[in-house]
């Protein structure tokens, strides 16, 4: 998607994939190899403007290579930290951004003293490469401790205590060179199964208080890592008030309705922001829902109808893989809720059509 927004803006694109089936293929010249070749990483910016990426599960070890011969952005520390939720954390607080108690895991004696510390339940997580609900376990009691921590692989972790908070916002911005910050709209976000299934643009119900401090918080965070390029930032609302739970240094799923509901798209912004072009507006179109498609795709002969838009990724289908999106867009929330809930009942658009049907039900009316 960023390929394809970079065609009207004269950019032309190289990829790296780990994998010789590519997504991209068409869009520009592929090279594929495991993201841990560091020869690759040595030549492959070699060339080019700029060096950016799509998704946070590369070794930070190869994005500090290819800095070193190349133009990156985001940096290599936004990625760093990305990676590692303690590391994630700790920045939050150095930055004075509320989040979530936590302590760190390394062992079970060091598990059972966060339990005392933080109480039940919790959430032990590991510290690397967790996505989508991956990488963590619920623990309700001392006795599933070291089960959890089984199965999560015997790696470092971390242990946060369990929040319930009333719903969850994403936050998008784009912060070029000169430290100029471009904001889209904040998202309100459903997950089921660990999994983003709908996104409502703008989040109904947000203060200008609200805005303010979730506008703060990403200002803090993109100024304290120098940052170039679109980031997602994830919050709880708890009470009026919000916790950061973590950030992506990329464009972000929840912000793919930008595609049709914004005057640009995250993509485009991204793109502007890394190459050093001005900023174009990121106003929001209506009202904005997206629905991912996880696992399965509608009839070939699905029709999209009037402000519904269809995006396929041309992935295989597979229980758990996010394989498209569509994007709704109306003129009022209640528009917005009749148009989503309709869809929801075509096969193959979601397997979690309850879910969503409550998401609206409590937000849209």
């Amino acid at each position: 998607m960023l390929a394809q927004a970079g065609r009207p803006l004269g950019v032309n694109c190289k990829f790296w994939s780990d994998r010789e089936e590519s997504c991209c293929a068409g869009l520009g010249e592929i090279v594929a190899s495991r993201y841990e070749d560091e020869l690759l990483a040595r030549r492959f910016g070699s060339g080019l403007d700029v060096v950016t990426f799509e998704f946070e599960n590369i070794p930070a070890e190869t994005l500090r290579t290819l800095s070193e011969h190349a133009r990156t952005a985001p940096p290599p520390l936004a990625l760093e930290v990305s990676q590692d939720r303690l590391k994630e954390k700790e920045l939050f607080r150095s930055l004075g951004m509320q989040t979530a108690p936590f302590v760190a895991v390394s062992d079970l004696p060091s598990a059972h003293a966060a339990a005392n510390a933080l109480g039940f339940p919790l959430i032990l997580k590991t510290r690397r490469l967790g996505y989508d609900g991956k990488g963590q376990a619920l623990v309700n009691s001392s006795s599933e401790i070291e089960t959890a921590m089984a199965t999560l692989g015997g790696v470092d972790l971390i242990a946060e205590g369990f929040v319930r908070f009333s719903r969850e916002i994403s936050m998008l911005a784009a912060r070029n060179g000169t430290g100029k910050i471009a904001f889209y709209d904040p998202v309100l976000n459903l997950h089921a199964g660990g999994i983003l299934r709908c996104s409502i643009a703008p989040a109904p119900q947000i203060s200008a208080e609200q805005l303010s401090a979730l506008r703060e918080n990403t200002v803090r965070l993109l100024n304290a890592l120098n940052y170039i390029g679109v980031i997602a930032i994830e919050f709880f609302e708890v009470g009026g008030g919000y916790l950061a739970n973590e950030f992506a240094p990329r464009v972000h799923n929840s912000g793919h309705w930008t595609i049709d509901g914004a005057k640009t798209s995250q993509f485009e912004t991204h793109l502007r922001a890394i190459l050093g072009q001005p900023f174009a507006p990121t106003t929001t179109l209506g009202r904005n829902a997206m629905l991912n498609l996880i696992g399965a795709l509608p009839a070939p002969d699905f029709s999209a109808g009037q402000s519904v838009y269809l995006h396929l990724y041309g992935k295989t289908p597979r229980p758990g893989r996010k394989v498209g999106h569509i994007n709704i867009r109306a003129p009022q929330y209640s528009d917005l809720s009749m148009k989503v809930q309709e869809l929801c009942t075509v096969p193959g658009v979601s397997d979690a059509s309850a879910e969503i049907e409550s998401f609206c039900a409590r937000y849209l009316a």
